[in-house]
């Protein structure tokens, strides 16, 4: 295996319905922007609330890592 560099950043996806949709859907946004996606890793999850205090989005805070290209 060559060495190789990582780039780490962070996104935070949001859903109505879940936290693993909040997450997928910050994964899949990204890899139509970033090339060779290697790992995701869920760091926070929380959610949104409206004035009545019900639950208006689950949102998931993620690292994702890619690898530069040369």
């Amino acid at each position: 295996m060559a060495d190789s560099v990582y780039k780490v950043i962070e996104l935070i996806g949001t859903s109505k319905e879940s936290w693993e949709k909040a997450a997928t859907t910050a994964v899949e946004r990204a890899g139509q922007s970033l090339r060779d996606l290697r790992v995701a890793e869920v760091v926070k999850l929380d959610m949104q609330l409206d004035d009545e205090g019900k639950v208006e989005a689950y949102r998931a805070k993620l690292k994702v890592s890619f690898k530069f290209e040369d």
